[in-house]
């Protein structure tokens, strides 16, 4: 007897493309089947380039989730109310007065004058490898420029960056819920509990009028402030997005170096190609694999119609590889341009630090490219288990000084 179509196919799991060493293969099927596909549970996935783009934008896809769901996967704990305050995850108003307070500190203008202060961290980090001829470029260098830079960024002392950083990193596994073990949920719970008594205490006791997010926050209006819960767990979501993205582009641009030695060895004779180089590493090999949004109302997407609650996962991953957007696509081209890449995602919830991330790219490889003549390989690369955020956690490397 043969079954039916929709029952002999196998659902896809996007979550376990965004760990898999290399999804790409299995992307380019899915985008074979048209811009829409079927994934588990009912989920639909997005895998075109111009369907991603458009619905990033489409005001009837809602990026918050019922409380019901968040409490199925985290519990009723203070991770399960988390979620539902932060930027990634509302919709205006609460998404504008929260993104409009961050903002003050991410403007381009901003960012660029933190540049002598950030190549001079690249610089601190790397000097001890310049030394012993070796290091592991996420423990040494991919983690602790963006964990420094955001921790002086909000206000929070250099002193208290070890405190931090652990629980913010507890704090990931509520965007990995789906793979999260009800035994796990309590460290969760904790760290979001520890983190906001740290940045409520932080806020209450900042000095006004300094140029850190604190700062900023005690020199504001009860009215600029707005709800102060709301600021607090968004400062908590900046500090995890911001070293998260950044660590992702470290890691996965300098794999895709290694594995791509003539472009390395561009970049080391046109330091200038760094800037277009960074967008290619984020459409390369995306830190952010996926994006979830629901269907606020029935919507018709490549011809099939999408009810109302359904989750549609955008896979910025296989968009970013779309043949029919990108010419060869699966080539890493540290020129190439056009580069429409989805890699800091688009619409209301493009990536708020998207010029920060920039500029700690462009130092970092720079600094990797002209400051270093030979980078290898130097032991067995470990690549991060996560639903969406795509990484390595250890990247062993030796090398030589120029």
């Amino acid at each position: 007897m043969t079954l039916p179509d929709a029952v002999a196919r196998p659902r896809i799991a996007a979550v376990d493309l965004a760990c898999s060493d290399d999804p790409y293969p299995e992307y380019e099927r899915l985008r074979a089947q048209g811009p829409v596909v079927r994934g588990e549970f009912g989920q639909w996935l997005v895998v075109h380039h111009g369907a991603v783009s458009a619905l990033l934008r489409d005001g009837r896809l809602a990026s918050h989730f019922p409380r019901e769901f968040i409490r199925l996967t985290l519990g009723h704990g203070p991770a399960a109310e988390f979620p539902t305050r932060i930027v990634l995850t509302q919709d205006p108003p609460e998404h504008t007065h929260a993104r409009r307070f961050l903002g003050q500190a991410f403007g381009t203008p901003r960012v660029r004058a933190m540049t002598p202060a950030v190549a001079a961290l690249v610089e601190e980090l790397l000097a001890p490898a310049r030394d012993a001829g070796r290091l592991d470029l996420v423990t040494d260098l991919a983690v602790p420029l963006p964990v420094t830079v955001i921790c002086r960024l909000i206000g929070i002392p250099d002193a208290d960056r070890d405190q931090v950083l652990p629980r913010v990193i507890e704090l990931a596994q509520v965007f990995d819920a789906a793979n999260l073990k009800p035994d796990e949920r309590d460290g969760v719970d904790a760290a979001v509990g520890w983190l906001r008594e740290y940045v409520t205490a932080l806020l209450r006791d900042a000095t006004p009028g300094d140029s850190t997010l604190a700062g900023m926050f005690a020199a504001a209006t009860p009215e600029e402030r707005g709800d102060v819960a709301t600021i607090v767990d968004n400062l908590l979501f900046l500090f995890h997005a911001g070293f998260e993205t950044t660590m992702g582009l470290v890691s996965n641009g300098c794999v895709a170096l290694l594995r791509n030695p003539d472009q390395l060895d561009r970049l080391r004779r046109d330091p200038t190609l760094v800037r277009p180089a960074i967008d290619e590493f984020l459409r390369f090999d995306s830190p952010i694999q996926n994006a979830i949004r629901v269907a606020r109302e029935p919507i018709e997407i490549g011809g099939h119609k999408i009810r109302t609650g359904r989750s549609v996962m955008l896979l910025l991953g296989a968009a970013n590889r779309d043949p029919a957007v990108f010419d060869r696509p699966a080539e890493l081209d540290l020129s190439r341009t056009p580069n429409p890449h989805l890699g800091f995602g688009g619409g209301l919830h493009h990536c708020l630090g998207t010029a920060l991330a920039r500029l700690m790219g462009e130092l970092t490889f720079t600094a990797l490219a002209t400051g270093f003549r030979d980078i290898a390989p130097d032991g067995d690369a470990l690549r991060r288990q996560h639903g969406s955020l795509r990484s390595f956690e250890r990247l062993p490397l030796a090398v030589r000084s120029a």
